[in-house]
């Protein structure tokens, strides 16, 4: 079985108030987007990586990889005007058939174990999407402002990376662009598909702010004294 990896780099670093994406700003030494890329090359099931950058910062990353003398083979493809046209446009660099995994950039820390069960779920079951269950209590906001009190046991706060049968990721991104389409899983389950939950990390955060920053370096430190 052939794997892929489309790892998706977008974010412009607003709401981090950097001037730098966020994808390139320094983590342990290093931009946040070359420690996602690692966890990919080591997995195991040594995917195809793809990334998908704005085309006017293509140019600033093969220069940072040229500084950090970075070794890891990919392949770089211009992103589009929304997530949604970026995951295209990364799906067209993918000739064959096998398993993709779609993957935020700045979840630098998910685990090599995620990846491999991302994988092994979606190739046994056609697509797998990790998840946690929340720790806070849920409430359901309506459109007047009223609210009311939801099980935590009935909601998942989903993460990447979100793995499909490349044919069924294909076939789900010819569809036109939707408002609601907000990841991979939302694209699929449009089409009709079922989409199978499993386990996600906490630790598999997204760095949004600029104290993720700190919660992401110290993760790295603690597991590299372990």
């Amino acid at each position: 079985m052939k794997f892929y990896a489309i790892i998706v780099a977008g974010g412009s670093g607003n709401r981090m108030q950097a001037a730098l994406p966020k994808q390139f700003l320094p983590l342990q030494g290093k931009p946040i987007l070359m420690h996602t890329m690692e966890a990919f090359h080591a997995c195991g099931l040594s995917p195809e990586i793809i990334i998908v950058l704005n085309i006017h910062q293509h140019q600033f990353w093969e220069q940072l990889c040229q500084k950090h003398n970075f070794p890891i083979p990919h392949q770089l493809v211009s992103g589009g005007e929304e997530r949604f046209h970026s995951v295209k446009s990364g799906l067209q660099f993918i000739k064959g058939d096998g398993i993709v995994a779609v993957h935020d950039a700045v979840r630098p820390l998910v685990s090599r174990d995620l990846i491999q069960r991302c994988f092994q779920a979606a190739e046994a079951k056609g697509n797998a999407v990790p998840g946690v269950p929340p720790t806070d209590s849920i409430r359901r906001i309506s459109v007047s402002g009223k609210s009311e009190a939801m099980s935590r046991n009935m909601v998942a706060l989903i993460q990447t990376p979100q793995t499909f049968g490349v044919k069924l990721l294909k076939k789900a991104y010819t569809q036109p662009f939707r408002n609601d389409f907000t990841d991979d899983a939302s694209v699929v389950e449009y089409m009709g598909t079922e989409i199978n939950v499993i386990e996600g990390e906490r630790s598999n955060i997204k760095i949004t702010y600029q104290e993720d920053i700190a919660i992401a370096g110290f993760h790295i430190t603690k597991k590299a004294s372990e």
